[in-house]
């Protein structure tokens, strides 16, 4: 079997090496290859793993866990809820920026919508899927990235003790049996898109109840205004 070596960084390759070393992921890169040289996909090759550098293994202390990529031009770039600097904040991000505002008090611009300042904090932003279809979205679900993101989930739960992790939404509340909770810190709460935000995510509190438990547990608390 052939060893696949993706860009990643050096504490999670260790970790993740029997994936990559897999059948599966062979498949996976197999058909992301195909993929590419048909359509134009999310994000670019170089930022797919972008999550796993700015977060290395040991530094995860809060994980947020969205569903696959952005599928419009310029906003994918492998964190979840995150848009590159001077890209226009999607409405899930703004809800979720409306959401601290209302916790925390802290008014983040919406012109902020890079989230590299919550990620080099320890604020894991995974998404289950890793890439998708440009326009379309869910377009790589069912290939492979679900298995790896359990994985990661996994492994996380294992190795790792007094994490948060933050499931919005019925996809990522699914993933709360892949956690030991008797380890770890599970809160959940409906997705922050528009469609779904007013059914409990405005009120949620997650923001200040992360940082209540990380403070409890000797941890600096995360400055969700620090966005970049």
């Amino acid at each position: 079997m052939t060893t696949v070596n993706p860009n990643i960084e050096a504490s999670w390759l260790e970790v993740l090496r029997p994936d990559f070393q897999s059948e599966y992921f062979a498949r996976l890169k197999d058909f992301l290859v195909e993929e590419r040289r048909q359509y134009k996909c999310f994000p670019p090759g170089k930022d797919i793993f972008a999550a796993f550098w700015h977060t290395p293994f040991d530094k995860v202390k809060v994980v947020i866990l969205g569903q696959d990529p952005y599928h419009n031009d310029g906003q994918a770039h492998g964190l979840c809820f995150s848009v590159p600097q001077g890209v226009a904040c999607p409405p899930s991000l703004v809800n979720i920026f409306k959401e601290i505002n209302s916790d925390l008090g802290l008014n983040i611009p919406l012109t902020c919508g890079t989230l590299t300042g919550w990620a080099d904090q320890g604020v894991f932003l995974l998404n289950t899927t890793l890439t998708v279809r440009a326009h379309q979205a869910f377009s790589h679900a069912g290939h492979g990235w679900e298995t790896f993101t359990d994985s990661v989930i996994r492994n996380l739960s294992e190795r790792r003790t007094g994490l948060v992790f933050l499931l919005w939404g019925s996809p990522a509340i699914a993933k709360a049996k892949l956690i030991d909770k008797s380890k770890h810190h599970v809160l959940t709460a409906p997705h922050p898109s528009p469609l779904s935000a007013y059914r409990g995510f405005f009120g949620c509190r997650h923001f200040s109840k992360t940082n209540e438990i990380l403070a409890a547990q000797g941890q600096t608390p995360i400055d969700w205004a620090r966005t970049v």
